[in-house]
């Protein structure tokens, strides 16, 4: 049985210029101990797709179809209050950029404690020696629960994260963008320390990135995001030596290859359409050098590539022929 299915998800913004369609008929599922990486440009719908499944949109925002079960349960129908009850416990979310997502003049230690003391009804006493568990968890040293966040570097700030969304045993962990702004060194830490704990919990992850070697690192299936949609999923594997989707492809080729000629990675040609008003049929055709009429008037289906592989594309090899 999956842990996660989103079902033809549309969340929506309301604009003083209209109505932004950000995730537009987005479907996938996850499985316990799997990681599943959503991938995109900036503004492609990842994060707002992790904020509908955690039930945190701003007011602007609007889930406005569509169904996200978590195991048998619809939290699209859920009260605000059972929704509250559900987060920590069962869906909990890394911010991305963990120096703004720590209270300053709280300590570190006493934020985790917390949610234990509200979500897991511990005693203080208690909150504190679980807390003190998940410093050893994260490899933070466990006396440094009494400190302020000033006082930890970038990279401890965000095991701290890690930390206090593993607090309450959640049966899912959404990591927004989790190495961002971190050195090469802090970044291989935390993806070590990831898969480590994909390992030893075996809770579902969906991690968002823009950052494609993190998915060869980490992730078992991967979601290839464009203009509010899906255009390819499917194992990362699969994906990445035999993608179908021009944008896949784009993707990766703007990729740096450490192993190949030292130069500037290429660039995708244009910019991403406006989500106010989408183009026609396929998105990705008015930078697409491989677009026919169909793609301008028809929307691709994710059609089978064998096994779980899916991709939407008129085209579907004949571009890399």
């Amino acid at each position: 049985m999956d842990l996660l299915e989103v079902k033809g998800l549309k969340t929506y913004f309301k604009t003083q210029k209209g109505m932004v369609k950000a995730v537009d008929d987005v479907s996938f599922s996850l499985s316990p101990g799997k990681v599943l990486g959503l991938v995109g440009e900036s503004g492609c719908g990842k994060t707002t797709t992790a904020l509908s499944i955690a039930n945190l949109l701003p007011p602007e925002g609007e889930v406005v179809g569509g169904e996200i079960f978590l195991e048998d349960v619809d939290l699209l129908k859920l009260s605000p209050n059972k929704m509250r009850k559900r987060r920590w416990k069962d869906i909990s979310m890394v911010f991305q950029g963990a120096m703004n997502a720590l209270n300053p003049v709280i300590r570190v230690g006493d934020q985790i404690a917390e949610a234990l003391v509200l979500h897991d009804k511990m005693t203080y006493a208690q909150a504190m020696e679980r807390t003190r568990e998940l410093f050893r968890l994260v490899e933070i040293d466990e006396d440094r629960i009494n400190h302020y966040p000033h006082e930890f570097s970038g990279g401890m700030k965000q095991r701290a994260m890690i930390a206090m969304a593993l607090a309450c045993n959640p049966k899912i962990i959404i990591g927004d963008e989790p190495t961002t702004a971190l050195d090469v060194m802090v970044q291989a830490q935390i993806l070590n320390l990831m898969e480590k704990l994909k390992k030893e919990i075996n809770m579902g992850m969906i991690i968002i990135t823009h950052d494609l070697s993190i998915l060869g690192e980490i992730c078992d299936d991967v979601a290839i995001m464009y203009a509010g949609k899906i255009v390819e999923k499917g194992t990362v594997e699969a994906v990445f030596s035999r993608h179908n989707h021009p944008y896949t492809r784009k993707l990766i080729e703007a990729f740096p290859d450490i192993y190949g000629e030292r130069k500037l990675a290429r660039s995708i040609p244009g910019n991403p359409p406006s989500l106010l008003s989408p183009p026609e049929g396929c998105r990705f055709h008015p930078r697409c050098e491989f677009a026919t009429d169909i793609c301008k008037t028809t929307e691709p289906a994710l059609m089978s590539l064998g096994g779980d592989h899916l991709a939407a594309c008129h085209c579907q090899g004949v571009w890399n022929e």
